[in-house]
């Protein structure tokens, strides 16, 4: 009799779905015969910039070293970090990719008799681990697209172990200014933590956007995650990291997997750092993509949601999945965002001019196709 193995595993996993990243350029040259290098990618919130050149040299240095296991406490870029931030060492916890941190801090936290609190239409992550590790989710219903603070305060109950809050929100670009953020930290109990998802926060620019690692020392419940995969161009790789108080860290850092950074990531993580002028650029070109494409859907008379981050969710209607079909067939690759709950929206990354022009090319011809075909 043949063994059902799905039964066989923890409940939570069970009713789980893989993550959908967004499709490789390899996978659609494939599917279509198509030429991977005509292929524009605005699927997954890269930098378009290409990585810096100071990371790329030291990238390059670390390779010699590949016989080796990385440092498993990642003391440079440790050291980096709190240098740039202003925290101790042992408030670090070090990632394979911010996901990889999101996850350790649910396992740490939450169980099968917690509650975590997470917005509607927030990162898909939140879900995945709550159910994983056979916690119940809350989902919080969301006012203009982005999270209701409010609500989410009041959501709280004696089961809750964790709250959620990406600022900026993927995929929506929602953003909270840091009166706010503060006057929810102050609503949530000391025993329950926070968990600020601040992957975006390197586009922020103005004062009245919050720096959560600013917020840690009134708030010792706060955690605060980011990564080195937007603005510093290092998506590849998969580095991100965590800053607490020593004492979540150090819970963190004992779920947290021996040599999960490695060495090439260490190494050109460390020394993106230091390029501020690259940082600069990517900010540069993130503004002007953002107002390329948005002046391009205010043209075509479509509604979206106006972002924060480097991408924005864009409306087409209920003809969605054939737009994104269509576009697919001009070489182009956005992202379907109909897993989150918003089947008439499509998430466009800012590329670099030229990209964004080809986009908005293909969109208009996309959607006069998919029309046609509905």
């Amino acid at each position: 009799m043949a063994v059902d193995y799905q039964s066989l595993a923890v409940k939570g996993v069970q009713a789980l779905s893989p993550y959908q990243p967004g499709k490789p350029i390899e996978e659609l040259a494939r599917e279509l015969g198509l030429n991977p290098a005509e292929i524009v990618k605005l699927a997954s919130n890269e930098n378009p910039l290409g990585p810096s050149d100071k990371a790329m040299a030291a990238a390059r240095k670390a390779l010699e070293e590949m016989c080796l296991y990385p440092d498993g406490n990642g003391f440079d870029l440790k050291q980096a970090l709190s240098k740039r931030f202003g925290v101790g060492m042992n408030q670090i916890t070090l990632g394979n990719g911010s996901n990889d941190v999101l996850e350790v801090i649910a396992r740490c936290f939450a169980d099968s008799d917690s509650e975590v609190v997470f917005s509607q239409y927030a990162f898909a992550v939140y879900p995945i681990v709550t159910q994983a590790i056979g916690a119940k989710g809350v989902s919080v219903p969301a006012r203009d697209w982005g999270h209701d603070l409010d609500a989410m305060a009041a959501a709280v109950t004696d089961r809750t172990k964790l709250v959620f809050v990406a600022n900026p929100n993927n995929p929506t670009g929602t953003v909270h200014e840091a009166d706010a953020i503060e006057a929810f930290l102050d609503r949530i109990p000391e025993r329950v933590l926070v968990v600020l998802d601040e992957a975006y926060c390197e586009y922020l620019t103005g004062d009245e956007y919050p720096d959560g690692t600013k917020l840690l020392a009134r708030f010792p419940n706060l955690i605060v995650c980011r990564t080195f995969s937007k603005a510093w161009g290092l998506a590849a790789l998969r580095v991100g990291y965590a800053i607490s108080s020593p004492e979540i860290a150090d819970i963190l850092n004992r779920v947290r997997q021996p040599f999960n950074v490695d060495t090439v990531a260490l190494a050109a993580a460390t020394a993106v750092l230091e390029d501020e002028a690259y940082l600069n650029r990517s900010r540069e070109v993130n503004e002007a993509g953002l107002r390329q494409l948005c002046e391009g859907f205010d043209r075509m008379g479509l509604p979206y949601i106006p972002s924060a981050g480097n991408f924005v969710a864009v409306e087409v209607g209920e003809q969605a999945a054939g737009v994104y079909q269509a576009l697919l067939a001009h070489g182009v690759i956005v992202r379907p965002v109909a897993g989150y709950g918003m089947p008439c929206h499509l998430r466009v990354s800012v590329g670099l001019p030229e990209e964004i022009d080809r986009f908005l090319d293909a969109l208009a011809e996309a959607l006069v196709s998919a029309g046609e075909g509905g």
